[in-house]
């Protein structure tokens, strides 16, 4: 017995030196980097709250309301020249900038946040993304149908670019401080600090590292503190009455709730890419500048506005009213199909704004027409269809952005409705379950693969897509490199990788050759120079590190 005391007492001893060890060496290190992401957290949650006042400011300039919360039915009342010609105005100045400034004409959002995470070491384009966030601004006051947290999450992955590179840091650490801004971003703009964290790490650094959590939480209590002293503890949505759920027969009823919202979100997802495709090609064939693809869709916004001015902007008041049951079931069915029409010219117009918005009042109309139907259906077994909006809301943002916890958290904290947790979680798992089994995980991600941006499957896929074989070759005069003579048979046989080709491209080649290496060249007057070789050990050792490293960053 005393053996197994002296055995405890010794492991004890040894637990609390290397503790204090630790404290002594990386102690300071490790605190002055929760200072940072603090900073970092304050400056992103300033950030967040001045792009939401900037357009307050300018929508409440250009559409003459004194409250922009009641834009939709002060729009409502207004001469439908202004509703028509404001986003018209707001795509010209969109355009004009982003041929400037940028060199696709494409608006930075959260898919760019995902893939500078993931590929570029926690750093996004600072020109291209001070542009963006402009734009965003631009399209969310003067009408567009989009919502403000992708630009105010790149809003403050340009801050974390900016800090990463003035102290030199490396990607984990980049990483780290990029989660911290977006969530303290998330955070302060929606006054919901646990689904700050949790967007951060779910969506954006898509891991849960326990190395990562503490100063995202530092900074996203920070951003939630910023909010709280400007607008107070207040959550963004108010739910009358009681919206707990009645009788346990009726959870089935969420159940459908949840595929139905999984396919609302999957149509939503197809829309706006295919209203995408169809503005591409109508650019080719009318020979339209790209400056001006922003106001054509500003047009067409216009005119849609004129007869349904519930579109512009967030949307919040229309939410709102879908929350609280003041529509009628095919009032909240129009309404959401001609947001979802709205959302894709806008996007598809490269406009600016994000999706999140969009998707949670989509989502609460999808709910509130479900919930008309299914309390009608058995009244003695339901609960107020109130509930189903709140429901269909978590649902469908959730499927959007392949986020059902950080999702299911916001809904909670937008509303302050900690009651209804088993209807939500349902209709959110049930949601997520079949949208990330037709799109490619989410709406960020296959946005990212349309533009060959291989991220859903995993570090796995896109790593290869990260090394050169230029780095990974051997030069005729390194140690073991290839017969020259063998090579140059080779590249007279095609057997050849060109220099700036990445190993996604090289190792399919090698897998296939009996060679254990294949000659590297490049192309000059249309002939190959040969440059070295790139040897299958090499590149998989190359990618056995990639992963290696993805895996400890990950379970650290």
């Amino acid at each position: 017995m005393r053996g197994v005391f002296r055995q405890h007492w010794e492991t004890i001893q040894s637990d609390l030196n290397r503790g204090w060890d630790m404290v002594r060496h990386r102690g300071p290190g490790q605190l002055s980097f929760w200072f940072i992401a603090l900073l970092l957290g304050v400056v992103a949650g300033l950030g967040a709250i001045g792009f939401r006042f900037a357009v307050e400011v300018l929508q409440a300039a250009l559409y003459g309301t004194e409250d922009v919360n009641m834009l939709a039915s002060w729009a409502g009342e207004l001469h439908w020249a202004l509703v028509l010609l404001i986003p018209v105005c707001g795509g010209v100045v969109v355009g004009l900038i982003l041929q400037r400034f940028t060199p696709d004409g494409r608006v930075r959002s959260v898919g760019d946040v995902i893939e500078g995470a993931a590929l570029n070491d926690g750093r996004v384009e600072r020109r291209a993304g001070v542009a963006s966030v402009l734009c965003s601004w631009i399209t969310l006051s003067t009408g567009g149908s989009t919502g403000r947290e992708g630009p105010v999450v790149h809003m403050a992955a340009l801050a974390s670019t900016w800090m990463a590179n003035r102290l030199g840091v490396d990607g984990i650490t980049g990483r780290d401080l990029l989660g911290c801004a977006v969530a303290a971003a998330v955070s302060a703009s929606f006054n919901a600090p646990i689904a700050g964290a949790l967007f951060a790490l779910e969506v954006v650094l898509r891991h849960f590292a326990l190395h990562a959590f503490a100063p995202i939480v530092v900074a996203s209590a920070a951003g939630t503190v910023v909010n709280r002293l400007v607008y107070g503890d207040v959550t963004e949505f108010i739910l009358p009455g009681t919206t707990t759920v009645e009788f346990y027969l009726e959870l089935p009823a969420f159940f459908l709730l949840g595929l139905v919202c999984g396919i609302i979100a999957v149509a939503m997802i197809r829309a706006i890419f295919f209203a995408d495709d169809v503005e591409t090609e109508l650019q080719k064939r009318l020979g339209l500048p790209r400056w001006l693809r922003p106001a054509v869709a500003g047009l067409l916004l216009g005119a849609l506005a004129i007869w349904f001015p519930h579109i512009i902007g967030v949307g919040y008041e229309t939410t709102s009213l879908a929350l609280s049951g003041q529509l009628l079931m095919w009032e909240a069915l129009v309404f959401a199909i001609i947001k979802v029409i709205a959302v894709s010219i806008t996007i598809a117009g490269r406009m600016g704004g994000g999706i999140f918005s969009p998707s949670l009042m989509v989502g609460a109309l999808t709910g509130l027409t479900f919930g008309h139907l299914a309390t009608a259906l058995v009244p003695e077994a339901s609960s107020a269809f109130t509930l189903y909006a709140l429901a269909g809301m978590g649902a469908v943002a959730a499927a959007v952005l392949g986020a059902p916890i950080s999702t299911t958290l916001i809904v909670f904290e937008l509303t302050g409705d900690w009651q209804t947790g088993l209807a939500v979680m349902i209709s959110v798992s049930m949601s997520t379950a079949l949208a990330s089994r037709v799109v490619h995980r989410s709406f960020f991600l296959t946005q990212l693969e349309r533009r060959k941006v291989a991220l859903a499957a995993g570090p796995q896929a896109y790593l290869l897509g990260m090394f050169r074989v230029k780095g990974v070759m051997r030069k005729p005069t390194d140690e073991g490199a290839a017969d020259e003579d063998v090579c140059l048979e080779m590249v007279e046989q095609g057997l050849y990788v060109q220099l700036n080709a990445t190993l996604k491209t090289a190792l399919p080649l090698l897998d296939s050759s009996t060679k254990p290496f294949l000659p590297v060249v490049t192309m000059e007057d249309g002939q190959p120079v040969l440059q070295g070789a790139l040897f299958h050990v090499d590149a998989l050792k190359a990618y056995n590190r990639a992963l290696a490293a993805t895996a400890e960053e990950e379970h650290s």
